[in-house]
C-alpha cells in the first residue's frame, strides 16, 4: 500500500535521472508514492551531481533551504544521494544536523534499509565504491508507470580521467553490464509497450571492451535493433577517442538507430585537448564528425564545451569557435571552466578572471543561437516521423519526438499517443518544431 509519499530532485546527468527512476521503484515497496510537492512529501531526497561547480552550489543552496520541511509532528526524512553525497559522505552530516541519510553512487541498493533506520532515528552515510561485478548485481530494475522511452543503463564509470572530470572519482571504475542482462530487459520494455530505448553510459563507446566474452558497443546495438518492439534506439554519452569505425557504420545501416549523436568535443584547441588529457586532437574529432555525416547526411550532432580552461589562449578559443563552424551542432551544452577538487587540472595555474570566462561563454552561446537557428530553419517544410509520447502544453496539442531527438508539437488526436505519426514542419523555435499532422 502506497501510504506515504516521496519527493525527488534530480540534479545534473541522465544518468541520476536513471538513478532517480531507480530509487522511486525501491521505495514503493517500503509504500512511497511520488509527488512533485516537497511540502507534502513524508521524504525528500536530492540526487546530486558534482560534475561542475555550479551543480554543486546549487545543491548546497537547496540543502539549507531544506530546513523548513523538518516540521513538528511529522516523521520527515531528507537525505542525499549521488556524487555529491560520494565526495563529501559524512561531512554532509556534520554541515546539516537535520539530514538522516548520505548515499554514494554504488549504494543505492542499501537505500531501502537506510530508510529503515532514519524512520528509527538513526543517520547514516554509506559511500563505499563496488568496483567488481557484484555491482551489476545490484541493479534495481526499474517498476512503474509505462512510458514510450527508457533509459537502459550498459555500463558505468569511467576510466580516461581526463585533467578536469571528477566523474572516475565520484562514478568509479568502468563497468560493462553482461550483453545478457541488458538484453532482457530491453525485451521487457519492449513487452511492456517501450518503443524506444536511449542505452545509456558515462562512456557507452568503451562498453564491452575490458570484459571478456561480451559484444563491443557497435554489435550491441545490432544485437539490441533485433529486438521486436523496439522501433528507436539512441544512446549517450561518446567520447570521440572510443568512437569506433564499426559504431560509425551503424549510422548507415540500422534503421533503428536514431540519427542524433552526443559528442562532446570540450575544445577546439589541440593544445587544451592535450592539457584536458582527452586522447584526441582537433583533427581526428573533426574526421568522425565528417565520417558520421558520411554514412548519415541528416545526422544531429550534439556536443560539450568547457570555456575558460587553464592555459586557454586567445587563439586556443578562437579555434574552439571555428569547430563550431565547422561541425555545426544543432545544439551545444556549454559551461565555464570550474576547478574540481581532486583532478589533475586543479593544480593547473589560472590566467583568466571569471568575468574574462564568462566574456568568452557568452560570444560562444551567441554564435551557438546563430548555428541552432540556421539549422533549425532548414528543418521547415521537411516530413518528420515523430513519436508521439503525450499531450502538448497547448490544448488539444500532442508532442512527441522526431529522430533527430528534437521534440515536435502538433495539432492532433489524443488517439495517436503512442504511435508514429508524419508531421510537416512548419515552423521551428530555439529547443522544438511546430508542425501538422498529415492522418
Amino acid at each position: 500500500m502506497l501510504d506515504k509519499l516521496l519527493y525527488i530532485e534530480t540534479f545534473g546527468c541522465q544518468m541520476n535521472v536513471n538513478d532517480s527512476e531507480r530509487i522511486v521503484t525501491m521505495l514503493s515497496d517500503l509504500g512511497y508514492a511520488p509527488t512533485n510537492d516537497p511540502s507534502a512529501a513524508d521524504m525528500i531526497l536530492l540526487n546530486t551531481c558534482t560534475v561542475r561547480g555550479g551543480a554543486e552550489e546549487k545543491v548546497y543552496k537547496r540543502l539549507a533551504n531544506l530546513r523548513i520541511y523538518k516540521r513538528d509532528g511529522k516523521s520527515q526524512i531528507i537525505g542525499v544521494g549521488g556524487c555529491v553525497a560520494q565526495q563529501e559522505g559524512e561531512e554532509l552530516l556534520k554541515k546539516f544536523p537535520y539530514l538522516d541519510l548520505v548515499f554514494g553512487t554504488h549504494n543505492l541498493h542499501l537505500l531501502p534499509d537506510m530508510v529503515n533506520g532514519a524512520l528509527r532515528g538513526e543517520r547514516r552515510s554509506e559511500t563505499t565504491f563496488i568496483d567488481n561485478d557484484m555491482r551489476l548485481d545490484l541493479f534495481p530494475t526499474i517498476k512503474g508507470e509505462s512510458r514510450l522511452s527508457r533509459f537502459v543503463t550498459v555500463m558505468q564509470g569511467c576510466d580516461n580521467f581526463c585533467s578536469y572530470c571528477i566523474v572516475p572519482y565520484v562514478r568509479g571504475r568502468e563497468i560493462s553490464r553482461r550483453s545478457k542482462d541488458i538484453l532482457s530487459e530491453v525485451s521487457q520494455l519492449a513487452d511492456e509497450g517501450v518503443r524506444e530505448v536511449v542505452l545509456l553510459g558515462q562512456n557507452v563507446n568503451s562498453y564491452g571492451l575490458k570484459t571478456e566474452n561480451e559484444p563491443a558497443f557497435a554489435e550491441l546495438i545490432r544485437l539490441v535493433s533485433e529486438i521486436s518492439g523496439i522501433d528507436r534506439i539512441r544512446f549517450t554519452t561518446s567520447h570521440p577517442k572510443d568512437m569506433s569505425d564499426a559504431l560509425i557504420a551503424c549510422f548507415g545501416d540500422i534503421p533503428k538507430l536514431c540519427g542524433q549523436i552526443h559528442l562532446p568535443a570540450q575544445s577546439g584547441s589541440d593544445a587544451v585537448l592535450k592539457l584536458m588529457k582527452r586522447g584526441y586532437n582537433r583533427d581526428s574529432y573533426l574526421d568522425k564528425v565528417r565520417r558520421l555525416k558520411s554514412v548519415r547526411p541528416d545526422i544531429a550532432v550534439t556536443g560539450d564545451i568547457i570555456v575558460g580552461f587553464p592555459g586557454e589562449s586567445e587563439a586556443d578559443f578562437e579555434q574552439t569557435l571555428t569547430l563550431l563552424e565547422e561541425v555545426r551542432y544543432i545544439d551545444l551544452f556549454s559551461f565555464v571552466y570550474s576547478a574540481r577538487p581532486g583532478t589533475s587540472a586543479a593544480e593547473l595555474e589560472e590566467y583568466l578572471t571569471r568575468a574574462q570566462k564568462i566574456a568568452r561563454l557568452d560570444r560562444l552561446m551567441e554564435l551557438q543561437k546563430r548555428i541552432t537557428r540556421e539549422i533549425s530553419q532548414t528543418y521547415i517544410g521537411t516530413l518528420q516521423k515523430v513519436l508521439v509520447e503525450g499531450e502538448g502544453k497547448r490544448p488539444a496539442q500532442l508532442s512527441g519526438k522526431a529522430d533527430n531527438g528534437r521534440i515536435v508539437n502538433f495539432a492532433g488526436d489524443s488517439n495517436l499517443i503512442g504511435s508514429f505519426a508524419d508531421v510537416r514542419i512548419i515552423q521551428a523555435y530555439p529547443n522544438s518544431f511546430l508542425g501538422e499532422s498529415l492522418k
